[in-house]
């Protein structure tokens, strides 16, 4: 991992507002209106096994959702934006957080909506935003080896395999390993 990958770029706040386009995408905020589909998007064995999202994920999950994007945004810490084809209903979220390790991406897309390249065009997007607005020279992701949806994802987006330690812990009652998975400024 770069020097720069590993120092936090600049912590100021992200724009109170967003919205992000390209390869199909709207990437947008989400807002009030989205809390009814939030848990047949989030709420899927699979989410709740791979990632940290709550399970089960409710409408009281929504609310808290939609309250935690928008202090961890102000913060300068986390973007979670709807991944939507045209600006109207969320397929999906694909997320930014600024941490010591680098600026780490991140995604969950609805079952339903699986299949279509979503992830990989959202996480490119989303890697285009670090890079050309934060300055930032790479982006990671920290997936699990045995993951093989999101081992796709990362190759299809362009991400290789980084020679760095992995990550260990518990996260619901589980041990994980994550491997680091990075994509450079160049490589984009």
């Amino acid at each position: 991992m770069s020097s720069s990958a590993s120092s936090l770029p600049d912590v100021s706040p992200f724009p109170e507002r967003m919205e992000l386009s390209g390869e199909g995408l709207v990437l947008r905020d989400w807002t009030e209106e989205d809390r009814g589909a939030m848990p047949e998007l989030f709420d899927h064995p699979d989410i709740a096994y791979w990632t940290p999202v709550v399970s089960p994920f409710d409408e009281a999950a929504a609310d808290d959702r939609l309250v935690r994007a928008r202090q961890l945004r102000a913060e300068g810490k986390v973007i979670m934006l709807a991944v939507t084809v045209d600006g109207g209903a969320p397929l999906g979220e694909v997320m930014l957080r600024r941490a010591p390790e680098g600026t780490e991406l991140g995604y969950a897309i609805g079952p339903a909506h699986r299949g279509q390249g979503l992830a990989a065009r959202a996480v490119r997007v989303m890697a285009r935003y670090a890079f050309e607005v934060l300055g930032v020279d790479q982006v990671i992701l920290e997936l699990e080896a045995e993951n093989a949806a999101s081992m796709a994802v990362a190759t299809k987006a362009g991400f290789r395999l980084l020679d760095v330690p992995l990550i260990t812990g518990e996260e619901k009652g589980r041990a994980y390993e994550l491997q680091t998975w990075g994509l450079d400024r160049e490589r984009a």
